[in-house]
């Protein structure tokens, strides 16, 4: 039952990151890594939350399905450095170091808020 809960859970995350990379396009077309950069620091903070809040054994299976489905399915380490990767070679060097500096620092500082709401 696990593995489907976090299948669910995980193609949730998928179509959450889509609709906030589509509403950002749509608004703001030229800003679409920022869209990236914010799926990563919001799975970061539920996963911070979630870490701290579910430690116990009974909470195993709930910890799962939303760290491993929910975040795995919003969050995306190969994105958070594919988009650098591709604006680097349309010469967009500053941009793409901007992303490549920020994303490590707001995930992290995410998650431990993340953990501070939990407590």
């Amino acid at each position: 039952m696990t593995l489907v809960l976090v299948s669910l859970l995980g193609a949730v995350g998928c179509v959450v990151r889509y609709l906030m990379e589509y509403a950002l396009r749509r608004h703001h077309p030229t800003i679409r890594p920022w869209a990236t950069v914010a799926a990563n620091t919001l799975g970061c903070l539920v996963a911070g939350y979630a870490a701290y809040r579910l430690i116990g054994a009974s909470d195993a299976h709930l910890r799962s399905i939303v760290i491993t489905g929910f975040c795995g399915g919003l969050t995306t380490f190969s994105s958070a450095f594919a988009i650098p990767m591709i604006l680097q070679r349309e010469h967009r060097l500053v941009y793409s170091v901007t992303l490549m500096a920020t994303t490590p620092l707001l995930c992290t500082g995410a998650f431990l808020l993340g953990t501070v709401f939990a407590r």
